[in-house]
């Protein structure tokens, strides 16, 4: 014979999955908010402790005292977050505290902190928490487990955020890098009156191309040059790229009426452009001291050595 169902005792919600899972988000926040309100200085020296056994003091990048207002100004805007309600850290109640959190990566990405270092700036808030959860006078288990998920689902989305910004700062540090290291590794030289040189180092791609072009040309108008040399010795290999490359750097400078040597040509580069049907066409010399004589005589001069004096020797 089938049991009868069980029916729920008189004065008692039946309650759904769904409710079931609003009440624990809402009871959560409620719970979070209290502890880090009556717990905080609890809270503030437990975090303050994990983070000065971390790598971020030791490593010397940051002071004690500036690590010290980073945790109090993060932890009292957090407070506040709660406080407005709700656990959702994209919202507009987290915004000062998004910030600040932004402004303490990107700094971090500039001193050259660790990603870990920096992730573990929020991510070493939830022990503190989680122990301060713990130690809650009326608490139970539904509300140490409902403060626990709060804690976590907040923290969590705010270490991610931390780390979002910290990578793309970090990408910024990196292609600045990139492109200061490009326009020193192509200096443009003053030989000597109408003669230029441009030592290139490394490889050219297109985008060091246009770099390259910028300063070449740029010295061609400044300078009044009649002759520019581009000195390929510290280019690694010359395929049909590069080669592509070097043709339009030497056009472009022929367009604002100077004429281009190439020099640096070795015996190896030399066999693969033969071997790949590469033709420049153009000058080209092995050394930059041929390039220069071949300059110097384009232009009417020539070097000549002084003999000493008879009266110089004495």
């Amino acid at each position: 014979m089938a049991s009868p169902p069980i029916e729920p005792a008189p004065g008692r919600l039946d309650v759904s999955h769904d409710n079931k899972d609003d009440l624990m988000k809402t009871d959560g926040a409620e719970v979070l908010s209290k502890t880090v309100t009556q717990d905080e200085a609890a809270i503030l020296d437990a975090w303050n402790v994990a983070l000065l056994e971390g790598t971020s003091l030791q490593s010397g990048r940051i002071r004690e005292a500036e690590l010290q207002t980073q945790v109090k100004t993060v932890f009292g805007q957090l407070r506040d977050a709660l406080a407005s309600g709700g656990l959702d850290a994209d919202a507009a109640g987290f915004a000062s505290l998004r910030e600040t959190l932004a402004d303490i990566s990107r700094s971090r990405a500039i001193q050259g902190f660790t990603p870990t270092d920096t992730a573990n700036f929020v991510f070493s808030l939830k022990e503190p928490i989680f122990d301060a959860l713990k130690r809650m006078p009326d608490g139970d288990a539904t509300a140490l487990a409902a403060g626990v998920w709060a804690a976590g689902k907040v923290l969590d989305r705010l270490g991610l955020q931390t780390m979002e910004v910290f990578l793309a700062s970090r990408e910024e540090v990196i292609g600045r890098q990139g492109q200061e290291i490009a326009e020193l590794s192509t200096p443009v030289v003053r030989l000597w009156d109408g003669i230029l040189a441009l030592p290139l180092i490394g490889t050219l791609d297109s985008a060091r191309t246009g770099v390259v072009m910028e300063n070449l040309l740029q010295a061609i108008v400044d300078e009044e040059a009649e002759i520019a040399i581009i000195d390929i010795t510290g280019v690694p290999t010359v395929d049909t790229l590069v080669a592509q490359h070097l043709l339009k750097t030497v056009a472009a400078a022929r367009l604002m009426g100077a004429d281009c040597i190439v020099s640096g040509i070795r015996p190896q580069i030399a066999q693969t452009m033969v071997h790949l049907g590469v033709e420049l066409n153009v000058v080209s010399k092995a050394t930059l001291a041929d390039a220069f004589a071949v300059a110097l005589k384009r232009t009417g001069r020539k070097v000549v050595r002084q003999q000493a004096s008879t009266e110089g020797r004495r």
